[in-house]
């Protein structure tokens, strides 16, 4: 495994794909969730985040590897119904879409991709610590238009139908935590907020999430994350989204890598 270290840019190279995979370097802090105060911040340590979310191309390859996780043999216990639903087979993804964020695919699945590739899913609180930074500061989440440019994303539809890389880099050099796809985290359900009710039968739906329990936030900041801890709270580990996709995370291993 070799790491090359370039403004905070690290690139591996998977024993479990000939695709290389670039990883931002992401230096740790404390930071105040929507969920604390400000008296017990939650500290995050350094970590190392996929620059992209993880693509249809790259998710072949793990399936053409791991055989259980095709869409005709995986589990029911491990992926609803609509895993993979929107491809022509097994192996093949809709044309056009190879470098498109992956969707359709289970906790479980995304989870087991990032083990495969010897990561993990990033943890609620270090994608949070992550998102919060805009072009040029570590935490920018009290900047009216990086607020506005974040929500604005949430209400673009069919966003997931995009290529992954064509947002602006973040202040870590990360791509695409907003407006793209949600993504899947670790901990997903470690923090419970009530959501909007309408449509939760409809594990598929775009609007099953609706940001109901972001009626009573007083700010951008509050309401973008509201929407988030509100959609994360209203999945299940067996959910596969048509607009929820993954990237993973690594923990920094201080051996390789001298910030």
């Amino acid at each position: 495994m070799k790491f090359v270290v370039s403004c905070l840019i690290i690139t591996i190279c998977s024993t479990a794909s000939a695709q290389e995979v670039a990883m931002a370097l992401v230096k740790g802090g404390s930071y105040v969730p929507l969920y604390g105060d400000k008296e017990t911040p939650v500290q995050v340590r350094d970590f190392l985040l996929d620059v992209t979310p993880v693509t249809y191309e790259q998710y072949v390859e793990f399936v053409k590897a791991n055989p259980q996780w095709k869409r005709s043999r995986v589990s029911r216990l491990f992926a609803d119904e609509h895993y993979l639903q929107d491809w022509n087979d097994d192996t093949t993804p809709v044309d056009g879409r190879l470098n498109y964020p992956v969707t359709n695919v289970s906790w479980f699945a995304a989870k087991a991709y990032c083990e495969s590739q010897g990561k993990r899913l990033p943890t609620v609180d270090e994608w949070e610590y992550a998102a919060m930074a805009d072009a040029h500061k570590r935490d920018a989440r009290k900047d009216s238009v990086f607020n506005q440019w974040v929500i604005r994303g949430y209400e673009t539809p069919r966003s997931h139908l995009k290529p992954v890389g064509n947002s602006p880099a973040n202040y870590w050099g990360i791509r695409d935590l907003h407006g793209l796809v949600w993504e899947w985290t670790l901990d997903f359900n470690s923090v419970i907020l009530t959501s909007d009710s309408r449509n939760q039968d409809d594990s598929n739906s775009t609007n099953f999430w609706c940001g109901g329990a972001a009626i009573n936030a007083n700010d951008l900041m509050n309401y973008a994350a509201f929407m988030r801890y509100a959609m994360r709270s209203s999945l299940k580990a067996r959910y596969s989204v048509k607009s929820l996709g993954f990237r993973c995370a690594k923990n920094v291993n201080t051996n390789a890598v001298n910030p």
